[in-house]
């Protein structure tokens, strides 16, 4: 799985004799994928929303358009982190780099009305925690609602491929509860099955839901032994939204 994920991809188009192309098509779809943290960020450090995304589509265009590529670390190997350094590196030079890059220079690329429409968020933050945290805090804490939001995506696709995107719609918010805040009697009720049956299918989504936020995390790192740490590093970054 490690050797193609988009991050390792996207780390072997930076070498030299890497498929460059190959690559730079796996750093969009990370770029269109991860757009929030970094719009979130650049909010946070005080400008406007409408400038946030100019500036937003000016930093992904910076680092599909230029060689950004040869400045991936991969003893570091993590998305997230070089990311986070690139746009704050960005945001120290960005009244320089929005006189070349402004609206994209010219280049077609996806439009904001369009990542809207791609990518609603689905986990619910605060309007206390947004104006609490600092920038790099929210960054992590996007990033982290991302990767839920990423997984969350993908059961309900293969659900709803299998012909169960009711049970799907119907034990959703169960997937992290905790057994004791679970009334198996009532979702039994209201999806019309026995309560075994219940039990037994929402157990089956938390695996597989538990395998699909690993492998989200796993196309960001590009060295297996850190998927538990960024697991770990996320789920610290989620808890500050309850």
């Amino acid at each position: 799985m490690f050797t193609t994920t988009r991050w390792s991809l996207v780390l072997a188009g930076a070498n030299a004799d890497g498929d460059q192309h190959t690559a730079a098509e796996a750093l969009a779809e990370l770029c269109r994928t991860y757009w929030r943290p970094v719009f979130s960020y650049v909010c946070r450090r005080g400008y406007s929303p409408e400038d946030a995304q100019d500036i937003t589509q000016d930093f992904f265009l910076m680092i599909l358009k230029t060689n950004w590529l040869r400045l991936a670390d991969q003893s570091r190997g993590r998305f997230r982190s070089l990311l986070l350094k690139s746009v704050q590196n960005f945001l120290h030079n960005v009244t320089d780099t929005k006189q070349t890059l402004k609206r994209g220079g010219g280049v077609d690329f996806v439009s904001w009305d369009a990542w809207m429409a791609e990518a609603p968020s689905q986990v619910l933050i605060s309007s206390r925690t947004l104006n609490s945290l600092a920038p790099e805090r929210l960054f992590d804490l996007r990033w982290a609602a991302t990767v839920v939001e990423q997984a969350l995506r993908r059961l309900r696709e293969e659900c709803e491929g299998k012909g169960r995107l009711r049970l799907y719609e119907g034990l959703r918010d169960y997937l992290a509860a905790e057994h004791a805040d679970i009334s198996y009697a009532n979702l039994a009720i209201s999806l019309g099955v026995a309560e075994t049956v219940v039990k037994k299918q929402l157990h089956n989504l938390r695996e597989r839901y538990r395998w699909l936020l690993r492998d989200e995390v796993a196309h960001t790192v590009g060295n297996p032994a850190d998927v538990d740490d960024e697991i770990r590093h996320l789920c610290a970054a989620l808890a500050t939204a309850a």
